[in-house]
């Protein structure tokens, strides 16, 4: 089956957030994000470095995840957002990890 072509996917938002350090592993924050019904059901953890992590969310729930992670929640605090991906990795001193084949 082809894939979607990129018009069809839908629009993405990146949000970098600042987590505290009681979150350990990738499973701690995955636990706390599943508890925000602002995310929507389509989002994703992409990143999880040095306290620093990058949520992918539908162009729809953007303005309510922002909404919500912007003051904090559960130890988790939205500081950048871009609709590009490259741009909050800059932001948040993350570099690119190798590309998997």
């Amino acid at each position: 089956m082809p894939r979607l072509r990129k018009a069809a996917r839908g629009k993405r938002r990146w949000l970098g957030l600042e987590v505290d350090a009681v979150f350990s592993t990738r499973d701690d924050l995955q636990g706390v994000l599943e508890r925000i019904p602002a995310l929507g059901e389509d989002w994703r953890l992409y990143d999880f470095k040095d306290n620093s992590a990058i949520v992918r969310v539908r162009l729809e729930h953007y303005a309510d995840a922002r909404a919500v992670l912007e003051p904090g929640f559960e130890g988790v605090r939205c500081v950048t957002a871009s609709g590009k991906i490259r741009l909050v990795r800059q932001r948040l001193g993350i570099d690119r990890p190798p590309r998997r084949r």
